[in-house]
């Protein structure tokens, strides 16, 4: 299965708490933080929501 890195790019002040909290479940907590998640479909929609906030690239 292929997998996903996801780095956060920029600050959640002044978003919204949905986003806040998916960014949370994602792992993530600062700007610079990366995690690296595979590649599944309940993940995409999670990035899907904070697109503006981070960075995605797919690790082999």
């Amino acid at each position: 299965m292929a997998r996903i890195k996801v780095t956060q790019t920029r600050s959640v002040i002044g978003c919204k708490q949905n986003q806040r909290d998916t960014l949370r479940s994602l792992g993530l907590k600062r700007i610079g933080d990366v995690v690296v998640k595979d590649d599944k479909p309940e993940f995409r929609g999670m990035l899907k929501t904070v697109t503006h906030l981070i960075s995605v690239e797919e690790v082999d």
